[in-house]
């Protein structure tokens, strides 16, 4: 058997974290047997489509490496890759639904069922609609038209027995019929909903697994009935255990940011992200900078393996001490079974620990190429990059080391070398140079830096510690206000290192600029 799986999202939104994990699943799963990984737009619900949300879908799911081997912009035998462009083939199921006696028209009025659903609630009972409008012949479609009624088309559904499936990661899992409603799979207009044209669309596209979010574990008795209905085979269904909030068991939301902000270490992700949104000029309470959509950490520069690699984790494993996978290693050891039910809190500082890893293991020069396109869209370096700003970068990138945990972080690290005179940072002018004594000590240094022979971080080094020591003071004492006076804040790389790199001269003039602003 060929092995085809696939990731159908609804163009109503931008890529939420956990269709992530959907989708990584299916793409993995097909590599690892050697079979196709589709994706196809579920847009049957045309008032809430959103034509514009498609594109941060697709783009997102470039960016995390996750390419499709059917779908939009790539093609294929089973085309079209849209639902709304499948209505005939859907609508022609409908028919033989129709006609096979397994689906029928409803012509009841949303008051009467609704009158309905309360008399059964008022005498404690599960509703199942009487099908007192149902017409199951031409006969009685024309009695209830001529009432001025329409209709809707309802699947038959088996009111005794039960459906067993086999769920790859939840085993043996039975539905009873009799709790299943009579459902809509076509509205008074013609167009189909989506259990029907999901159906359809995965028997067209030989879709041998559906490897999809718990959700929609309960509407697998309807979509069953559907396929075996019209004679389909059923895929082999897979259903993941629940991306949650984190700490919680609860679905992971954009709805409820402010319940994650509540969570010290999704705050600190977040003020981390804003700070370099307003660099580059995002608005930080749009839409897509949201920490549940992957736009958010493209955005502030996280890396699409280290994206991958956490969500893997997240309701799989391969033992209880590996963490890091190639995407290689991944697809190799990768198998449903090993995917546990229980749902998967998301945890901000493990998936910060992840991009850590990674982003430590990065070359210079790969740092490099994802730094620079942040410095250009801040507009601190121009586009193209010249090649004195280019050297800078890499002399910043090299003596921040392990600070830059994203590659957004460069704004902070890098800004205060590429202009001429950076913005001072009120409180760290209060915290270290407003101090009495201070401005001794920044006279002090720019007569001995003046001095240095060869402006390099040891001669650097050198020169201050005999600062201090002259003056009988903590290294930190001298270090700190010298830094606030030439980078504008209070953190950076090592401050030898920055002096070195800004050189003699721009150093000893910010050191100038500061004077009047110590004690």
């Amino acid at each position: 058997m060929t092995v085809r799986t696939r990731f159908a999202p609804s163009p109503t939104g931008y890529l939420h974290i956990g269709g992530v994990r959907t989708a990584l699943f299916n793409w993995i799963f097909a590599r690892k047997h050697g079979g196709q990984f589709i994706l196809r737009i579920d847009d049957t619900d045309a008032e809430r489509n959103v034509d514009e949300a498609l594109a941060p879908i697709l783009s997102g799911l470039r960016w995390l490496g996750i390419d499709w081997d059917e779908g939009p912009g790539v093609g294929g035998p089973h085309g079209p890759y849209f639902q709304s462009q499948r209505a005939a083939g859907h609508g022609a199921a409908v028919e033989r639904l129709l006609a096979s006696g397994h689906a029928y028209r409803d012509f009841a009025r949303p008051d009467e069922l609704d009158e309905e659903r309360k008399a059964a609630q008022a005498a404690g009972k599960p509703y199942l609609y009487s099908r007192r409008f149902a017409a199951f012949d031409d006969a009685a479609a024309a009695r209830f038209a001529t009432e001025g009624r329409t209709s809707v088309v309802r699947l038959k559904m088996p009111r005794e027995g039960t459906l067993v499936i086999h769920d790859a990661v939840r085993g043996r899992v039975e539905f009873a019929w009799e709790r299943e409603q009579d459902h809509v799979i076509q509205r008074a207009d013609g167009s189909c909903l989506y259990h029907l044209a999901s159906v359809v669309d995965d028997h067209d596209f030989a879709i041998s697994h559906v490897i999809r979010a718990e959700e929609h574990l309960s509407n697998t008795p309807r979509q069953a009935f559907i396929a075996m209905s019209l004679g389909y085979p059923l895929p082999a269904y897979a259903h993941l255990p629940l991306v949650a909030e984190p700490g919680s068991r609860t679905k992971l939301s954009k709805r409820k940011l402010s319940q994650y902000l509540k969570n010290h270490d999704f705050k600190q992700v977040m003020e981390h992200g804003q700070r370099i949104a307003e660099r580059i000029g995002l608005a930080a309470d749009a839409d897509t900078f949201n920490p549940v959509i992957v736009d958010f950490y493209r955005e502030v520069g996280y890396l699409p393996w280290a994206i991958d690699n956490y969500m893997a984790l997240l309701g799989w494993s391969l033992d209880d001490k590996t963490e890091f996978f190639s995407r290689d290693d991944l697809v190799r050891h990768f198998t449903l079974e090993r995917i546990n039910s229980s749902p998967a809190s998301f945890d901000p500082k493990k998936l910060w620990a992840v991009q850590d890893h990674y982003m430590a293991r990065l070359t210079t020069d790969e740092k490099l190429g994802l730094m620079l396109p942040f410095l250009v869209r801040a507009r601190l370096v121009a586009e193209p990059p010249p090649e004195e700003a280019v050297a800078t970068v890499r002399r910043v990138i090299e003596a921040s080391g392990e600070r830059l945990k994203v590659a957004g972080d460069i704004l902070g690290y890098a800004d205060f070398f590429l202009v001429d005179e950076p913005p001072m940072d009120d409180a760290a002018v209060k915290q270290r140079l407003a101090k009495p004594g201070v401005r001794p000590l920044l006279e002090r240094a720019i007569a001995v830096l003046g001095g240095v022979d060869v402006f390099h971080p040891a001669e650097i080094e050198a020169a201050c510690k005999g600062i201090a020591d002259a003056a009988g003071l903590k290294i930190g004492d001298l270090i700190h206000p010298i830094r606030v006076a030439v980078t504008g804040k209070s953190v950076g790389p090592g401050l030898y290192d920055c002096l070195a790199i800004l050189g003699r001269e721009k150093s000893l003039a910010r050191l100038a600029r500061a004077l009047p602003l110590c004690g």
